[in-house]
């Protein structure tokens, strides 16, 4: 893709504020990226929204695809590895795994982790946080496989992989944890992989190692505080711990580090030619069902892939539906689905790393409304 030639700035009144953006370079338009919602958070009023990234707005898989290629190609030369690529939780999971698959042939000795907050039967390498977020607290986990652990104790490249980066905070404060806690001291580069960059060179600034930055914009954002705005009232989810509910699921997509995609998710499902399916993965659980939504796709259905989320967003905007309802690990928290409500579909695939039976029912009647099928599709 070409660069754009003249940047054109964003403006956005909310009921709690003004939010100005703008851009000083990248490849793709603003408003073919994002747009912005209020967030239900009393620490950051405004959400950027992506278009891209199959998490609140749902969206061609082939859209995803292109995007994760679009990243990859602005990638610096990796000398020599270990690579250690890192997704963050939740929203970031699928990106980063996106990412991943299209450099994992590229670099020598490449691993991919996530972050979570789903506490899991394993080593902890390091633990962080995410300020700003609804859900702060963030778990690490070592491989059990002893090839890729061995890839990320001796990684000298580290890839860290969000939706955006507004402050360049997060990726300091897992850099940090992963140099002292978790004692990974042979890292002699860092590169940051984010759709849109708001930090400048933050990261650069703040880092003791050599930072190369990836990203489709970049630019620069004011919040006007409209001081007569309510202050927004967040639900309880920010929860790390373990639910009543056991995860079945296999972990090779990124919790216990992945070498390669399994792509074995639902490997039955056939569609019917221009069948109109949306495939819906769970919280952390996105990037096998977006293999089987990008199969489908292929096949001839016409697929748009979402995800479930703890993350509290108003209505209005960038938002134009939302269903609520309990989640399904037994942690009692809240999560949504938006922007289907107000969508019709011929079959929704409701993909999820805990038994069928975990699911609320409210959700599974809320999307019935929606797609005259709805099916369960999990490891079991």
């Amino acid at each position: 893709m070409n660069p754009l030639h003249d940047p054109v700035p964003y403006c956005r009144t909310l009921s709690c504020g003004t939010l100005s953006v703008m851009p000083r370079g990248g490849m793709v338009a603003l408003d073919k990226l994002f747009d912005i919602a209020e967030r239900r958070n009393p620490k950051r009023a405004f959400l950027f929204v992506s278009k891209v990234l199959g998490r609140h707005i749902p969206v061609s898989p082939g859209v995803m695809r292109a995007v994760y290629r679009q990243l990859a190609e602005q990638f610096p030369a990796v000398p020599q590895g270990p690579v250690l690529f890192i997704g963050m939780a939740e929203t970031a999971v699928g990106l980063g795994a996106g990412v991943f698959d299209e450099m994992r042939q590229q670099v020598a000795e490449s691993v991919y982790l996530t972050s979570t907050r789903h506490p899991v039967d394993g080593e902890l390498l390091c633990e962080f946080k995410e300020n700003h977020s609804h859900a702060t607290d963030h778990l690490l986990y070592l491989p059990a496989d002893a090839e890729l652990r061995r890839r990320v104790l001796e990684a000298r490249t580290l890839v860290l992989i969000d939706d955006e980066a507004t402050t360049g905070n997060t990726f300091i404060n897992l850099l940090d944890a992963l140099r002292n806690e978790g004692g990974l001291q042979h890292i002699t580069q860092v590169i940051t992989v984010t759709l849109t960059d708001w930090s400048g060179d933050a990261v650069a600034q703040r880092s003791p190692l050599p930072v190369h930055n990836v990203s489709l914009v970049q630019g620069d954002w004011h919040w006007q505080q409209n001081p007569h705005a309510p202050v927004p009232v967040m639900p309880d989810v920010n929860v790390s711990s373990s639910g009543s509910v056991a995860i079945t699921g296999k972990q090779s997509w990124g919790r216990l580090g992945m070498a390669q995609p399994a792509a074995d998710l639902g490997t039955d499902i056939q569609p019917q030619a221009g069948e109109k399916i949306l495939v819906l993965g769970s919280g952390e659980f996105v990037f096998e069902p977006f293999m089987l939504a990008e199969r489908l796709e292929k096949l001839g259905a016409e697929v748009r892939y979402s995800s479930t989320t703890r993350s509290p967003i108003a209505t209005g905007f960038a938002i134009q539906s939302a269903i609520a309802f309990t989640d399904n690990y037994g942690l009692g928290i809240a999560n949504f689905v938006y922007n289907v409500a107000h969508q019709q579909f011929d079959r929704i695939l409701l993909c999820t790393e805990t038994p069928a039976a975990s699911v609320d029912p409210l959700l599974i009647k809320a999307l019935r409304k929606v797609a005259p099928r709805v099916e369960v599709i999990c490891y079991e």
